[in-house]
Protein backbone atom coordinates (compact mmCIF):
# COMPACT_ATOMS: atom_id res chain seq x y z
CA UNK A 1 0.00 0.00 0.00
CA UNK A 2 2.63 2.47 0.87
CA UNK A 3 4.15 2.00 -2.77
CA UNK A 4 1.34 2.49 -4.39
CA UNK A 5 1.17 6.18 -1.99
CA UNK A 6 4.59 6.48 -2.75
CA UNK A 7 3.91 6.37 -6.90
CA UNK A 8 0.57 8.65 -6.40
CA UNK A 9 1.17 11.75 -4.23
CA UNK A 10 4.19 13.15 -6.90
CA UNK A 11 2.41 12.20 -10.26
CA UNK A 12 -0.59 13.63 -9.07
CA UNK A 13 1.14 16.50 -8.53
CA UNK A 14 3.50 16.19 -11.49
CA UNK A 15 0.70 16.05 -13.86
CA UNK A 16 -0.84 19.38 -12.32
CA UNK A 17 2.78 21.10 -12.69
CA UNK A 18 3.16 19.58 -16.87
CA UNK A 19 -0.18 20.88 -18.10
CA UNK A 20 0.05 23.99 -15.91
CA UNK A 21 -3.85 23.68 -15.62
CA UNK A 22 -5.74 24.09 -12.39
CA UNK A 23 -6.83 21.48 -10.52
CA UNK A 24 -10.49 22.17 -11.45
CA UNK A 25 -9.43 22.45 -15.04
CA UNK A 26 -7.75 19.38 -14.85
CA UNK A 27 -11.28 17.48 -13.57
CA UNK A 28 -13.12 18.79 -16.37
CA UNK A 29 -10.83 17.38 -19.06
CA UNK A 30 -10.14 14.50 -17.60
CA UNK A 31 -14.10 13.52 -17.02
CA UNK A 32 -14.21 14.48 -20.71
CA UNK A 33 -11.57 12.40 -21.85
CA UNK A 34 -12.50 9.49 -19.71
CA UNK A 35 -16.14 10.11 -21.18
CA UNK A 36 -14.63 9.82 -25.00
CA UNK A 37 -12.46 7.08 -23.97
CA UNK A 38 -15.39 4.98 -22.97
CA UNK A 39 -17.83 5.59 -25.71
CA UNK A 40 -15.15 3.78 -27.80
CA UNK A 41 -14.49 1.11 -25.66
CA UNK A 42 -17.56 0.11 -24.93
CA UNK A 43 -19.42 1.11 -28.34
CA UNK A 44 -22.23 2.72 -26.04
CA UNK A 45 -23.70 5.57 -27.62
CA UNK A 46 -22.99 8.67 -24.57
CA UNK A 47 -26.84 9.43 -24.15
CA UNK A 48 -26.74 5.67 -22.24
CA UNK A 49 -25.77 5.75 -18.92
CA UNK A 50 -22.39 3.39 -19.87
CA UNK A 51 -20.11 5.75 -20.76
CA UNK A 52 -21.16 8.29 -17.93
CA UNK A 53 -21.09 5.55 -14.96
CA UNK A 54 -17.17 4.99 -16.45
CA UNK A 55 -16.61 8.95 -15.26
CA UNK A 56 -18.63 8.78 -12.28
CA UNK A 57 -16.45 5.58 -11.23
CA UNK A 58 -13.34 7.55 -12.30
CA UNK A 59 -14.22 10.51 -9.73
CA UNK A 60 -14.92 8.49 -7.41
CA UNK A 61 -11.50 5.99 -7.43
CA UNK A 62 -9.48 9.66 -7.69
CA UNK A 63 -11.11 10.93 -4.45
CA UNK A 64 -10.94 7.44 -2.61
CA UNK A 65 -6.65 7.67 -4.31
CA UNK A 66 -7.08 11.35 -2.55
CA UNK A 67 -7.82 10.16 0.98
CA UNK A 68 -5.07 7.28 0.64
CA UNK A 69 -2.76 9.25 -0.25
CA UNK A 70 -3.65 12.44 2.45
CA UNK A 71 -4.58 9.93 4.99
CA UNK A 72 -8.21 12.48 5.85
CA UNK A 73 -11.18 13.10 3.50
CA UNK A 74 -11.41 16.37 2.70
CA UNK A 75 -14.99 16.76 2.06
CA UNK A 76 -15.05 20.34 0.49
CA UNK A 77 -12.26 19.63 -2.31
CA UNK A 78 -13.69 16.62 -3.22
CA UNK A 79 -17.20 16.90 -3.59
CA UNK A 80 -15.88 20.01 -5.54
CA UNK A 81 -13.48 17.88 -7.69
CA UNK A 82 -16.03 15.41 -8.47
CA UNK A 83 -18.80 17.83 -9.54
CA UNK A 84 -15.97 19.30 -11.84
CA UNK A 85 -15.19 15.59 -13.04
CA UNK A 86 -18.91 14.50 -13.81
CA UNK A 87 -20.70 18.30 -14.43
CA UNK A 88 -20.23 17.93 -18.20
CA UNK A 89 -20.65 14.41 -19.15
CA UNK A 90 -23.80 14.55 -17.23
CA UNK A 91 -25.01 17.41 -19.32
CA UNK A 92 -24.23 15.99 -22.47
CA UNK A 93 -25.68 12.48 -21.62
CA UNK A 94 -28.71 14.06 -20.46
CA UNK A 95 -29.37 16.19 -23.39
CA UNK A 96 -28.50 13.61 -26.02
CA UNK A 97 -31.30 11.49 -23.98
CA UNK A 98 -33.93 14.71 -24.31
CA UNK A 99 -32.92 15.09 -27.71
CA UNK A 100 -33.62 10.93 -28.32
CA UNK A 101 -36.91 10.96 -26.33
CA UNK A 102 -37.82 14.49 -28.43
CA UNK A 103 -36.88 13.50 -31.53
CA UNK A 104 -39.77 15.96 -33.73
CA UNK A 105 -38.62 19.15 -31.71
CA UNK A 106 -36.91 22.09 -33.89
CA UNK A 107 -33.32 21.63 -33.81
CA UNK A 108 -33.32 17.96 -34.06
CA UNK A 109 -32.40 17.27 -37.19
CA UNK A 110 -28.42 18.27 -36.30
Amino acid sequence: MQFIIDFYRPLSGEIASMTGASDSLAHVHGGMAILILARIITRRSLATWVPFLFVLTAALLKEIADRIAHGVWRMPDSAFDIINTIFWPWILMMGLRWRRAHPDRPGSEY
